[in-house]
């Protein structure tokens, strides 16, 4: 075995376990918390298909911006609320079944499917300048065209949470 392999199962081993804490735990924070974990893995098995960007990206969207967003919000509600966040009970002999069922198909399209393999490269090609290049030249107006989209749907979005109540 060489090292790519062993690295390889190491981020699956790591995301599928974190995963797996994700749907079993019954407290909300540390189903939050094995969920960092688990971008952290997609993000290493990014890296290991040469997607620089994509692995980039699920650094600083995901991990940066909405599990941060969502420890504040499950952090700071349990505090107003005074509630213990808990998850309900999974019902475990209907969820054995369908866990089965599902990695049987799936290790069944694994084994009998003939998986077609790339020449290997020399070394790493770097996609973030190509991508860079084309937002700013090929892509630019749609790349522009969406930026104000998003900033009107801000914008709206902020005028919507800051509307006073009408008394009744």
């Amino acid at each position: 075995m060489d090292l790519y392999i062993i690295v390889f199962y190491l981020f699956a081993l790591i995301t599928l376990a974190s995963a797996a804490i994700v749907v079993i735990s019954k407290n909300i924070v540390y189903s939050a918390f094995a969920l960092l974990f688990t971008f952290f893995g997609v993000a290493g098995l990014y890296v290991l298909l040469m997607a620089d960007f994509i692995a980039v990206t699920q650094l600083l969207i995901y991990v940066g911006g909405i599990l941060v967003l969502l420890l504040f919000g499950v952090m700071l509600t349990t505090k107003v609320i005074r509630v213990d966040m808990r998850t309900a009970t999974v019902r475990t002999f209907p969820a054995v079944v369908i866990v089965a069922a599902l990695a049987g198909t799936l290790i069944g399209i694994f084994w009998s499917t003939d998986w077609p393999q790339s020449p290997a490269s020399d070394g790493f090609e770097r996609t973030i300048p190509q991508i860079g290049e084309m937002l700013l030249t090929s892509y630019l107006l749609p790349f522009e065209i969406a930026s104000v989209v998003l900033l009107v749907a801000l914008i709206g979005a902020a005028m919507i949470a800051r509307r006073e109540r009408k008394a009744l």
